[in-house]
């Protein structure tokens, strides 16, 4: 009885020197611990001790948590079951949108504007759920999910609070805009921001596109055996996140890749990774909203591109910059040959956020770092590709892509441990230049 005794004074001072480093919960169930009243016997070693010690230890594991500010429950705890006098644990039967807001809107909205939209009667359930958040498309928020199950929902519709929220926003945006000197210093020379960027930031700011060959399988048609010659140029490459991976994939002995960036830093960063070889890949410093004899990529002439990768990299342009650049994409494709396109769309979670001081121009901004960014609308891809901008002040023709398909990429990203939701908006859309150029605007009448 002494040794059983004393395994359970020692537990309890052992535990009472240990929890003061963690966060415990106020009343501990000192009725929980178990005491041994039976007499050791002479066959009792030092062993059976440290057992029944380890014992007596474990169920005051559940009290204990290396969280500062949150404490473990007995019934959460996996590794022990809760003490014969504690309560079941009742189920909840608070909804997640019934639970209170959080004041907390760090990312600039708030988390109480986003309600899950009502499952379709015609929509089967989908009872599984998926947990790769690079697979776009197949995870909808239905009625009696739990927003905070995962990280990323798709198809999320904007609700009107939310709109009007976000108007509220762009309104403030509009009052306080760039100073115009500002202004001017940001168009100037743009390239010059983005080499800063690079000359910073080097590799380590972008990862690789993990959803490239999901989202677009022509690049994973080019790279396979037996594709025959093929040509990809990446405008906007940046370190090289669109152009490693088809590398990196590639099984054509015949594909050849182009990268380009306007910032000479973010070049030097490709050229110096082993897989920029000179032959499969190689990298270059072009503009591709310049004109006359640099409105065409070093070592590409026309005609002579499958496919012309457009990665968010319209959106760093200016709108007085769109016309030049299309029309350079437009001479360096082949005839057939496709643009893939992913950019920013109005209402994402970056626009939404700025703050006064980054307006430019509608739906355009400039960062913190001088880089600038564009929101684009669905219907504007579709007048700007497809040829039907409006060219009221213009007197050049635009180019006439064929828009194979373009859509609205919307998402609700959700940060689980903090309890905020997340509204991002992408375009995205694949662009292609008629096959019969009889009846589509020639190359000769570009700016």
């Amino acid at each position: 009885m002494a040794l059983g005794v004393s395994a359970a004074i020692t537990t309890y001072f052992f535990f009472n020197v240990e929890i003061s480093k963690f966060s415990v919960v106020p009343h501990v169930q000192t009725t929980a611990l178990v005491v041994d009243m039976e007499p050791p016997t002479e066959a009792s070693s030092a062993d059976d001790s440290i057992a029944k010690l380890t014992k007596g230890m474990e169920h005051m594991r559940a009290y204990v948590s290396a969280s500062p500010t949150q404490s473990k429950s007995p019934s959460n705890d996996p590794a022990s079951p809760p003490p014969s006098s504690a309560q079941p644990p009742q189920p909840s039967t608070t909804s997640p949108a019934d639970q209170p807001a959080h004041d907390d809107n760090t990312y600039g909205i708030p988390s109480s504007l986003i309600n899950p939209p009502r499952r379709p009667a015609q929509r089967p359930p989908n009872p599984e759920k998926r947990s790769d958040p690079f697979q776009f498309g197949s995870r909808y928020l239905e009625e009696g999910d739990d927003i905070f199950e995962f990280n990323a929902w798709d198809h999320v519709a904007v609700d009107d609070t939310f709109r009007a929220f976000a108007e509220t926003q762009y309104a403030a945006q509009r009052a306080a805009p760039v100073a115009a000197f500002d202004k001017a210093r940001f168009n100037a020379h743009p390239a010059r921001w983005w080499n800063t960027f690079y000359q910073h930031n080097t590799t380590n700011f972008f990862k690789n596109r993990k959803w490239l060959f999901q989202e677009f399988p022509a690049l994973a048609d080019v790279a396979a055996a037996g594709a025959g010659p093929r040509t990809v140029l990446e405008v906007g490459a940046g370190a090289g996140n669109t152009a490693f991976p088809i590398v990196d994939r590639n099984e054509n002995p015949l594909l050849r890749i182009v990268a380009c960036d306007y910032a000479k830093k973010a070049v030097e960063l490709m050229r110096a990774d082993p897989r920029c070889d000179g032959e499969t890949m190689r990298a270059e410093v072009w503009d591709a909203s310049a004109a006359g004899e640099e409105a065409l990529p070093p070592g590409l002439g026309e005609g002579s591109v499958d496919i012309v990768v457009l990665i968010f990299i319209f959106s760093a342009l200016a709108p007085d910059q769109w016309q030049q650049a299309l029309w350079n994409v437009w001479r360096v494709l082949k005839p057939g040959g496709e643009v893939l396109l992913r950019d920013y769309g109005r209402g994402d979670l970056a626009q939404v956020r700025f703050k006064k001081g980054r307006y430019l121009d509608e739906n355009f901004y400039v960062r913190g770092d001088g880089t600038r960014v564009y929101f684009f609308e669905e219907d504007e891809l579709r007048e700007l590709f497809g040829g039907e901008k409006s060219a009221e002040h213009d007197e050049q023709q635009w180019p006439r892509f064929e828009v194979v398909n373009l859509g609205t990429d919307r998402r609700m990203l959700v940060n689980r441990q903090r309890k905020l939701k997340m509204y991002r908006c992408w375009m995205q859309g694949r662009f292609r230049k008629p096959a019969d150029l009889s009846t589509t605007p020639s190359a000769d009448i570009a700016p």
